[in-house]
């Protein structure tokens, strides 16, 4: 095949055509169209109000303070730019790829292979943590009723693995059992207590294989069906939600919002993955359209409607829980419980934690409904075996599709951890949401454009964006030079507890670094050790910590253990290399092409957010994306119904 064929498209004619005809193929007909604005409203709110605002919530306000209100605002603009761009494509393409069709038509097969691949992380991965998440707090619920399951059968078996060599290692040094914080010491009861089947322990997360199966076996059973147990989850933790805002506002203390932005905008940006992964899910109303009643109206508004009203109650939980208790307390699992509980407020931390049940059950609802019918699209198209694309006679879903869902699913339950599946989602998503925004961009720029009912509001960016940049390299020297410098130099300055970390290593290099510290600080002890030296350099403010690491002896061994430099850190900063290239692109072009400020601004702000998420992430996104195409070139090449329709044209 020549290198073209990897570009070939489809038309929208093409696929609208294949969509009517897919019954006679003996895949069982079409979908039954049962939704409406206020269901797919539903929908997104089930998908979005989850595990962000019952567990990933806590971190994020414990890095960025009260502040973090912003890092919800932007998330949330950034979500809704990319939702004018999933709107447009859903009003044109009403079919249930989402963004794998859409990138078939404005860029071709391989990157709508690619955006599918990509897909399969964001909603069967990103249902991993969800149903982790669940876990906890079911299991939560049952010990306060007295219910107590063993260890080996609540946990993954990575982190009892690696739980248990961490808290091995501090009972070596004298620590006792009773010392371990509560996560470190589950894990080391779940890897001692576990069976054993040949010397392999067994080690599982049974509630959360649970939940995926009954939510896997509503989804197989029908869309009516998942649509009902999907609104009544959201009428039950929409009420719970106004409840905790309606009593916790009673509790604020405004002096916990002092100071509002305690680590300043990078302390701000830690949180992307998390607040991030609290929007993840209005994207997945768009592979329902088949099952809209009318797709061109209904989607738009309910992908709308669900990011505003989610933004909503994201800004007033956050600033109810950073006022009830001070945010250095909030990095917990399980963060609005914790507060009403710390304020003895016992009967509502009950309830809470049942609507934290319910909600993370809805969340997974919703994705295990988006995930088979990507891989229904892509089986449509013959990138995947036929099998995928197969319709219940009597349930009319993608039941083949449906089933491997949940084993894929289950499978990660077992084998990831709730950090590793979080950062993976995040990326995998934000990956989608980039192509999408500049597939409108594409569509946009071709004379033959087909039209479609919604279109994103056209804004000329050919001054905009250049001044926009200007003004971004304006506030970097201002505010954020220091960084800048390092970034630019290939050097990082490691965090306290990266630091405290090498210290207890290294009890020659804290000595030498609790020498080096008696000119800056006030030496409370003579005693040389890791805590009280880790605890003195917290006394340093950001910009005395960071001069700090700079005036000590170059290619000393403090130095070295407090800032890191050379090829590593370059390797780090790639993923930012990238970011300001394409956006130096994007300048360009748009001072060209005058494109449309909105889809512009959803694309550059993604892959802002994309470049905030930790390196190793990308790693393991870019072997996920090398696996996806050998699957690609190993079959789908061969076997596209798009690559067989144009050899039989040839031919004739």
């Amino acid at each position: 095949m020549a290198f073209n064929d990897l570009f070939r498209k489809k038309t929208v004619s093409q696929i609208l055509a294949q969509v009517e005809k897919e019954g006679s193929d003996g895949h069982g007909g079409s979908m039954a169209k049962h939704l409406g604005v206020r269901d797919l409203t539903a929908l997104g709110i089930a998908a979005i109000i989850g595990a962000g605002i019952f567990t990933t919530i806590g971190t994020a306000s414990f890095d960025g303070g009260p502040g973090v209100i912003f890092l919800f605002i932007f998330t949330a603009i950034a979500c809704g730019f990319a939702a004018f761009a999933y709107a447009e494509f859903a009003s044109l393409l009403p079919v249930s790829g989402s963004a794998y069709t859409y990138s078939y038509v404005a860029f071709g097969e391989l990157f709508a292979w690619i955006i599918g691949w990509a897909l399969i992380m964001e909603y069967a991965i990103g249902n991993v943590a969800v149903a982790l998440g669940w876990s906890g707090y079911f299991t939560s619920f049952l010990e306060s009723g007295g219910i107590h399951l063993p260890q080996w059968l609540t946990t993954d078996f990575f982190s009892a693995s690696r739980g248990f060599e961490t808290a091995q290692g501090l009972l070596a040094e004298s620590h006792s059992l009773t010392s371990l914080d509560a996560g470190l010491l589950e894990n080391w009861l779940a890897w001692k207590h576990a069976p054993q089947i040949f010397g392999l322990r067994i080690i599982i997360d049974a509630p959360a294989l649970l939940i995926v199966a009954l939510i896997t076996a509503l989804v197989y059973r029908g869309i009516k069906e998942s649509r009902n147990a999907s609104n009544l989850m959201v009428v039950i933790k929409l009420a719970v939600i106004l409840l905790v805002i309606a009593v916790g506002i009673f509790y604020v203390d405004s002096e916990n919002w002092d100071p509002f932005t305690p680590n300043g905008i990078p302390g701000i940006l830690k949180g992307v993955s998390a607040v991030f992964f609290a929007y993840i899910g209005f994207d997945a109303i768009s592979t329902t359209a088949e099952e809209c009643k009318d797709p061109q109206r209904d989607l738009p508004r309910g992908m709308m409607w669900a990011i505003i009203i989610c933004t909503i109650l994201y800004i007033l939980i956050a600033l109810v829980l950073t006022g009830m208790v001070s945010y250095t307390e909030l990095q917990v699992s399980d963060p609005l419980a914790f507060v009403f509980d710390r304020l003895d407020l016992k009967w509502l931390s009950g309830i809470i934690a049942v609507s934290a049940i319910v909600a993370m059950a809805s969340v997974l609802l919703v994705f295990q409904l988006g995930q088979p019918r990507i891989w229904m699209s892509m089986s449509r198209d013959g990138l995947l075996p036929k099998p995928f694309a197969r319709i219940h006679p009597r349930f009319k879903t993608p039941s083949f599709s449906t089933v491997i869902t949940g084993l894929l699913v289950c499978s990660g339950v077992v084998f990831l951890d709730m950090k590793t599946v979080t950062d993976l989602t995040s990326i995998g998503t934000l990956f989608a949401f980039v192509l999408v925004c500049a597939g409108v961009l594409r569509l946009r720029s071709l004379p033959d454009a087909p039209q479609s009912k919604f279109k994103t509001p056209y804004i000329n960016s050919r001054f905009i964006i250049p001044a926009l940049f200007v003004l971004a390299c304006i506030l970097v020297s201002m505010y954020n030079l220091p960084n800048a410098k390092d970034f630019f130099s290939s050097r990082d300055i490691n965090s306290v507890e990266l630091v405290s970390d090498s210290l207890a290593k290294n009890p020659a290099t804290n000595q030498a670094l609790r020498t080096a510290l008696s000119g800056q600080v006030k030496l409370a002890a003579e005693v040389f050790d890791t805590t009280i030296t880790s605890s003195l350099l917290g006394q340093l403010s950001e910009t005395q910590y960071r001069d700090f690491a700079l005036s000590l002896p170059a290619n000393s061994d403090v130095r070295k253990t407090m800032i890191h430099s050379g090829m590593g850190v370059f390797a780090e900063n790639i993923p930012m290399w990238l970011f300001i290239l394409v956006s130096i692109w994007i300048v360009i072009s748009c001072v060209r092409m005058k494109h449309s400020l909105i889809p512009v601004l959803g694309l550059v702000s993604c892959l802002y957010m994309m470049v905030q998420v930790p390196f190793i992430s990308w790693v393991g996104f870019t072997i996920w994306l090398i696996i996806g195409l050998c699957i690609y070139f190993g079959y789908g090449r061969k076997n596209s119904r798009l690559g067989l329709m144009q050899k039989e044209n040839a031919n004739v």
